[in-house]
């Protein structure tokens, strides 16, 4: 669909072996700009009386003026994360943040706990903080310095001066209110491309996601049929003599098959299934990000349609209006800015994603 690159498309002289495009994208601006680095690594399994959980070291390194030592090393589990990304989903209301694992990663594919699913989830958790770590507004984030930096007990004792439970509920009360007064009236029409544009980015990326998986099962059985499959012939053959060879013959390709199969497999699972579920849970957040604008939007009409249907009053009205534009405006230019951003790094990360597993796919025939 045309629809979906024809905007801030990439130019043809991009180089586009995966190596030299990751190379480009990541390195030309980094000795420069990047003063923040971030690794998630050492998971450590935890069994008290009550839970199992996961934490996971959290290196910090950087050069910035405002953290007090250039090095720290701190334990994190996944509600620390979880924490942190409603911090920033509160404070940033209309920036794109980036998506965090579910609770239950690749559903039916790994086992909680089990290597593979610790080692998928540890991947999320590095890439979510450095996502962070280069975004020109987030990365600025007090809660994110305290999350890289406070000991355990700090953290803990940090969460707890949160919104209360009341001021939380009233938070819920009024977005729950301007979402059913219905759509706003006079939305931009650029926001308007962009919910057309994230409808269709939503379909197509869940289609691809479901496929990718599919893809994924059936490579699977196939693979377990063939680890089935060769052995017979290798029986076989000690039985028949004037065909052994001819059967060892069959075995040894079946042997090779399955082993090119195995390797698929990974390229799949490394390469394109955590990309493409990525984008899935980031249209739901670009979905929830343009409903929050509309939000403001609609708080602003519906406090300007009062002020035309009173007479008085009209001085506080003015004030209020005042300030709504103001974070209206600020809503608008924080998403613009980041929705560009977004597409720029969404379609490279696809180009990426794409073109390995295409030259996956010809090594595959090739062997």
């Amino acid at each position: 669909d045309t629809s979906l690159v024809e905007v801030n498309s990439f130019s043809s002289s991009m180089p586009v072996s995966p190596s030299s495009m990751i190379n480009q994208y990541k390195f030309e601006e980094e000795p420069e700009l990047r003063d923040l680095f971030i690794t998630v690594d050492d998971p450590e399994s935890h069994v008290t009386a009550i839970e199992t959980f996961i934490t996971y070291r959290v290196v910090t390194k950087t050069s910035r003026g405002e953290f007090d030592s250039s090095e720290y090393e701190v334990r994190r589990r996944y509600q620390d994360f979880l924490w942190l990304k409603s911090k920033f989903e509160e404070a940033h209301p209309t920036l794109i943040i980036p998506p965090l694992p579910e609770k239950f990663i690749m559903k039916g594919m790994v086992e909680r706990f089990s290597d593979e699913f610790i080692e998928t989830r540890r991947k999320a958790l590095h890439k979510f903080l450095n996502r962070i770590a280069d975004h020109p507004t987030l990365t600025f984030n007090e809660d994110f310095k305290i999350f890289l930096t406070a000991q355990a007990w700090e953290l803990s004792s940090h969460k707890k001066q949160g919104p209360g439970l009341l001021s939380r509920m009233g938070q819920t009360v009024r977005a729950v209110t301007s979402s059913v007064r219905g759509g706003v009236k006079n939305r931009p029409e650029m926001f308007t491309e962009m919910n057309h544009y994230m409808e269709t980015f939503s379909q197509k990326i869940n289609v691809l996601d479901k496929i990718a998986h599919r893809i994924y099962k059936e490579e699977r059985e196939y693979f377990n049929e063939m680890k089935e499959y060769g052995p017979i012939y290798t029986l076989w053959s000690a039985s028949e003599e004037d065909i052994a060879d001819s059967l060892k013959g069959i075995a040894s390709c079946i042997d090779k098959c399955g082993k090119a199969t195995e390797k698929r497999m990974a390229g799949l699972s490394e390469n394109l299934l955590p990309i493409l579920h990525e984008y899935v849970l980031y249209s739901e957040i670009l979905m929830g990000v343009l409903k929050r604008r509309d939000q403001i939007q609609g708080e602003l009409e519906s406090k300007v349609d009062a002020l035309a249907n009173k007479k008085t009053e009209k001085d506080m009205f003015s004030e209020e209006i005042g300030k709504l534009e103001d974070k209206v405006e600020c809503a608008n230019n924080a998403l613009k800015a980041d929705w560009d951003r977004w597409k720029q790094n969404m379609q490279c990360d696809m180009r990426s994603a794409f073109t390995i597993v295409a030259e996956n796919n010809l090594h595959y025939y090739e062997e």
